[in-house]
């Protein structure tokens, strides 16, 4: 597996909220570093997300949305490092 040491994102999650704990195992399989962020707390994250979380988003703003798995999420790394 290809390591993603140093990158950092962001897993935008609700509690509760059962595809979130699944995207978290697979950023945690990944071996990427993540914070995650509940949306519930927040009028314009939960405004903007809504239902569409688990979103990981990197410091550029760019994101993927669920549904994802490893291979995606690896594929998606490799776009944001290059």
């Amino acid at each position: 597996m290809k390591s993603f040491e140093g990158i950092r994102v962001t897993l935008y999650t609700n509690e509760g909220c059962h595809l979130c704990e699944q995207a978290e195992q697979i950023l945690d399989y990944v071996g990427v570093a993540f914070r995650p962020v509940d949306i519930s707390s927040d009028l314009a994250l939960l405004k903007r997300y809504g239902v569409r979380i688990p979103v990981v988003s990197d410091d550029g703003g760019r994101e993927l949305g669920w549904p994802f798995d490893s291979l995606d999420f690896e594929r998606w790394l490799d776009e944001i490092v290059t």
